[in-house]
């Protein structure tokens, strides 16, 4: 069952347009790769779809309309996002971060504290006080706590030490495998988003160029369009 379409979405800032005609879409339990270089409109895809832009052609999640709703009513849908830059409120603790954000289901500290177990060794520290690494977990695991049933995870692993950034795929992989959550992966590391991603969706400059299954994505096309 498809759980989000976009189908020829645009969208601007102010008068310079950034999205020319994006199509993607969703299954329940599916793992898409969003791929592109810099600037070619993937985060902005995101926004889009949280809510947090104004943009322009179809979007559907859950067989609602995402154009008609703001952006607090399309996380109640079932959107989580763990934005670029993580973004932790940094004068709370771990688990103040992770109770503001709770949602009934699935997904309550414990479960979190599990998947990411230093995060349970740091509950009662500040946000600010955590490394780089430990921010990026309490992030995803804030955006589990609302109990989403699509998580977009932009640029998760960025920025990482090499350590880091694998608790991070594994984690990825363990959700792929544990759980009906769709994930939605930006990342620059095709290897790791290979093993996790069920099919990828390339832009170029605003619009869809490419879709199919991740292990179709050849060389050429990756050197093409993502440039790795």
């Amino acid at each position: 069952m498809t759980l989000l379409s976009l189908a020829s979405v645009t969208a601007s800032y102010g008068a310079s347009q950034a999205l020319f005609g994006v199509d993607l879409d969703i299954r329940e339990g599916e793992v898409v790769a969003l791929l592109g270089r810099n600037g070619m409109g993937k985060t902005t895809t995101v926004k889009a779809i949280c809510r947090m832009i104004p943009a322009s052609g179809s979007m559907q999640f859950a067989g609602q309309d995402l154009m008609l709703l703001p952006s607090h009513r399309a996380a109640r849908l079932g959107i989580g996002l763990v934005p670029e830059g993580r973004r932790c409120f940094r004068d709370l603790t771990v688990a103040e971060n992770l109770i503001c954000a709770a949602r009934p289901g699935e997904w309550g500290q414990a479960e979190v504290e599990t998947l990411f177990p230093r995060l349970a060794e740091r509950r009662g520290q500040r946000a600010a006080t955590l490394s780089g690494g430990e921010q990026q977990m309490l992030a995803i695991g804030r955006a589990l706590m609302t109990n989403p049933r699509l998580l977009i995870l932009d640029e998760a692993t960025e920025g990482l030490a090499p350590v880091i950034r694998q608790e991070i795929w594994a984690a990825v992989a363990r959700l792929k495998s544990a759980s009906g959550l769709a994930l939605l992966v930006i990342d620059k590391t095709l290897k790791e988003l290979k093993a996790v991603a069920d099919r990828a969706v390339v832009l170029e400059r605003g619009r869809t160029v490419w879709t199919g299954p991740i292990a179709e994505l050849t060389p050429d096309l990756s050197t093409r369009y993502v440039g790795v």
